[in-house]
């Protein structure tokens, strides 16, 4: 019982921190603004992961792409992730390293927005991928654990929760991408 209780307490601290920490508060309202004003450009936003964080960020494409609180268009959204063609035969035939960067030149655009998801903010393929992003005029937006890596200073804004913990980061990165959701559907769109 007391993992439970002590895994519980832990996941909580981390938000207390992240609700004391007026800077990363910031951080998540602009983050939040960019995107909705690439979406009222008819711009795309883009989100990588590895792993967990794959798994976060083909959750929060679904939730911009069909529906968050309420029944309203769908956004262009999606996970960099999700072909297994291209996927496999890019990490492949070049590196897997190259598998989210090349897709990003292939199919980003000056004012989409790509999201890359690294709890330790040192990926290599996440990091090709903002660094190839901001090439294209794309803008960025790292969600990390609390050092931020080599992400803290490559992305446009830089979400570095205050845990070196990887299960409490990917809770806190989809609480605060949830927390976008809800902020970019509402601003966008109004309830029927």
């Amino acid at each position: 019982m007391d993992i439970i209780r002590n895994r519980l307490l832990a996941s909580i601290e981390v938000k207390q921190d992240i609700v004391q920490d007026m800077h990363l508060i910031n951080q998540i309202k602009a983050s939040s603004d960019i995107i909705i004003k690439c979406f009222q450009n008819n711009g795309s936003v883009y989100f990588c992961g590895n792993g967990g964080s794959a798994a976060d960020a083909q959750h929060l494409a679904a939730e911009l792409s069909g529906r968050f609180y309420f029944d309203r268009e769908p956004l262009s959204s999606d996970a960099l992730h999700c072909n297994t063609s291209f996927l496999t035969a890019v990490g492949n035939d070049y590196s897997f390293d190259d598998i989210y960067s090349r897709l990003i030149k292939g199919i980003g655009r000056k004012g989409d927005v790509l999201v890359g998801l690294s709890t330790s903010g040192n990926s290599k393929n996440i990091v090709n991928a903002i660094d190839e992003a901001k090439k294209r005029g794309i803008y960025t937006i790292a969600f990390t654990g609390k050092s931020g890596g080599k992400l803290r200073n490559l992305a446009d804004i830089c979400i570095c929760i205050p845990s070196d913990d990887t299960p409490r980061i990917q809770e806190s990165h989809i609480t605060i991408g949830h927390i976008m959701c809800e902020i970019i559907e509402s601003s966008l769109f109004s309830k029927k």
